[in-house]
């Protein structure tokens, strides 16, 4: 492999730890770069896991240092996402991107002006709303329909896990995002596996892109906890506009 392309893989998996961290979607960054290798899709994707599970491990742990992370939903919602995930992964092959691309372009776009009508959003918890039937409801949307979700697609899980922290249990941003970085560990290590068994991880790439990717989420776990809510909510809605953009280019260009 040539060395431009080692290093604009090895900046890729910076940037996407980096985007992970604060609000999830670094696969908008790593995924593309990874296919410009040649890679199969399915190879990419895999391959893509074995990078993210690193970060997404090394950010989850920053946070639980100085954020509170919600164990009661993240521990089990993270054992559930194993299973979702892998299951994802594995119907991954039998279901079309082409089907599912125009429906995540709509929950995305429902998704940034929902954030944007709604300022105080995320801004500060709000305690009221957690219910134990709120709490079994973020268990159950977190650890198995976006973990599916996960599996099978991918653009999005972090943004979707904590946009539903954030309206199920009223936490602020911050905290949302810590918990969802233990789910989103779950749900990469359920995709690997399977991926890993089928024989589509290229494990040599990949594993050199997570010394990146482990950098970059440090680096982007910390700015959150720094700079707060209002931080992570900006960067939510830029990552979101360029998913969009991004999955709109996809599917029209074909």
């Amino acid at each position: 492999m040539p060395l431009e392309q080692v290093l604009v893989l090895l900046a890729a998996a910076a940037a996407a730890g980096w985007i992970d961290a604060v609000v999830g979607g670094g696969g908008l960054v790593q995924l593309p770069a990874i296919m410009i290798t040649g890679l199969p899709p399915v190879e990419a994707m895999a391959t893509n896991k074995l990078s993210s599970v690193f970060g997404t491990a090394s950010a989850a742990v920053a946070y639980s240092r100085s954020t509170k992370v919600d164990r009661q939903v993240a521990l089990p919602g993270a054992g559930l996402a194993v299973l979702s995930a892998g299951l994802g992964a594995w119907a991954a092959a039998a279901i079309s991107t082409e089907v599912l691309r125009p429906a995540v372009m709509v929950v995305l776009l429902g998704v940034a002006a929902f954030v944007t009508l709604r300022p105080s959003l995320g801004a500060l918890p709000q305690p009221r709303l957690r219910t134990d039937r709120r709490v079994v409801a973020a268990v159950a949307v977190a650890g198995v329909g976006i973990a599916f979700y996960d599996g099978i697609m991918g653009p999005g899980t972090g943004t979707f896990l904590i946009i539903a922290f954030t309206t199920i249990l009223g936490l602020d941003f911050v905290s949302a995002s810590a918990s969802a970085k233990i789910i989103n560990v779950g749900t990469n290590v359920g995709a690997l596996l399977v991926f890993g068994v089928q024989g589509h991880v290229q494990w040599a790439l990949g594993l050199g892109m997570a010394v990146c990717n482990v950098a970059g989420a440090q680096l982007g776990a910390r700015m959150a906890i720094r700079r707060g809510a209002a931080f992570v909510r900006v960067v939510l809605l830029c990552v979101v506009v360029a998913m969009v953009v991004r999955l709109a280019w996809q599917q029209f260009a074909g």
